[in-house]
């Protein structure tokens, strides 16, 4: 199979529609056609059902959608790690939730430029749930994970710490003054419902509370009294005025890891893993 061939698969079982994924491609409907029905004989089975109706995926179809995204990334991840591999100053892409992991990260980054072999970071700031995607597809080469959130699968990983949760209450709440709370009492207020944080496909489960997609967003609606979240303890040395951190003493810990790559072999993600295991 041909990448291209992969690419205009993709870009139809993902739009269910020929004409909308020919716009999308930027070709004329007639040659994707030619394309499609030249993938199925070639593998010899039927991927998409075409009717009246529309387009739908076959059970193979399902399965080559999945496989063509995996190795799609795997290709656009070569061609970036090649090309920053061959640039003038060899330098290193980390990427980690915004506001994730703050002052672990600041110390890492200070105590990795002190390394002799050091090079340049840079650091890329992303929304829930993109750091692991980031990293399969080569945008950047070591990135912070946090358990039990976000997928590490495929990945090597270090762990770097484990911290207890905390719930963010807007100050003047009645338990604001508690010197803990537990789960239940804090997903059963009737007056500050729990944030609804989106999963690895970016759906939002059901529920009362906000649909929140980042970290600013979420603590101004806490102020406001909107809503309630759990946070790792950590997030207390950046809380803004008017909020305030209580420990739920039956909340999960977080586990905060470093990961990279199984197969890379970049000298300055294993000089600054060994520098952050060290820490």
């Amino acid at each position: 199979m041909e990448t291209r061939e992969l690419r205009y698969f993709v870009a139809v079982a993902e739009e269910l529609h020929f004409g909308r994924a020919a716009q999308r491609l930027g070709i004329a409907q007639p040659p994707l056609s030619r394309a499609i029905r030249q993938l199925e004989r070639r593998l010899g089975v039927t991927l998409l059902e075409r009717n009246s109706r529309g387009v739908a995926l076959t059970r193979a179809g399902a399965v080559l959608l999945r496989e063509a995204r995996a190795a799609l990334d795997a290709v656009e991840a070569a061609e970036r790690r090649t090309r920053r591999a061959g640039g003038e100053h060899g330098g290193l892409v980390l990427v980690t939730k915004a506001a994730a992991s703050a002052e672990l990260l600041a110390k890492l980054l200070d105590r990795y430029a002190a390394e002799p072999d050091s090079a340049p970071v840079e650091v890329l700031l992303c929304g829930i749930g993109e750091q692991a995607r980031m990293l399969r597809d080569g945008r950047a080469g070591v990135a912070l994970l946090h358990l039990p959130f976000d997928d590490v699968r495929g990945f090597d990983t270090a762990a770097l710490a484990t911290e207890t949760q905390v719930a963010v209450l807007p100050a003047g709440h009645p338990l604001s003054t508690r010197t803990e709370l537990t789960t239940a009492e804090l997903t059963t207020l009737p007056d500050l419902p729990m944030a609804r944080w989106p999963d690895v496909t970016g759906r939002y489960e059901p529920g009362a509370g906000p649909e929140v997609h980042d970290h600013a967003q979420l603590l101004q609606l806490i102020g406001l009294g909107r809503a309630t979240t759990l946070l790792p303890e950590s997030v207390r040395n950046g809380l803004r005025d008017g909020l305030v951190a209580v420990p739920v003493v039956d909340a999960h810990p977080v586990t905060t890891l470093i990961a990279w790559p199984p197969h890379s072999r970049s000298r300055a993600v294993a000089s600054l893993v060994r520098t952050a295991t060290a820490l």
